[in-house]
């Protein structure tokens, strides 16, 4: 099994957290398992775009992005060339480092 360093930054200012994580993971999970709020309001099923990121570095060591998470994304506050729904970031068999920017999420009212 590979492992990753995965650092995640977060646009309202919160410090940066580096955590480490395993292949066969998602973002989202790596986030829930580390104690990192993330909002996913459908439960991680791509059903929505409340766990929309920006992965600036490691897009390589993720799962590409299907045309059902690209319809999604397309949705989300402010998407950008480099934005996946961290639900169905899975992590690729390797290692590596990731960074992730997390937007401002106070805007979202997680259910």
């Amino acid at each position: 099994m590979g492992n990753y360093s995965i650092r995640f930054v977060f646009e309202d200012g919160s410090e940066p957290i580096t955590v480490e994580a395993k292949t066969g993971r998602t973002i989202l999970e790596v986030a829930l398992l580390n104690d990192i709020e993330l909002n996913h309001n459908c439960g991680g099923v791509c059903a929505c775009s409340t766990c929309h990121v920006y992965i600036e570095k490691g897009m390589e060591s993720l799962e590409e992005i299907t045309d059902k998470e690209e319809d999604f994304v397309d949705r989300a506050r402010d998407p950008r060339l480099h934005s996946r729904l961290s639900c169905q970031c899975d992590l690729l068999e390797g290692d590596g480092e990731i960074e992730v920017i997390v937007p401002d999420q106070s805007t979202i009212i997680a259910s």
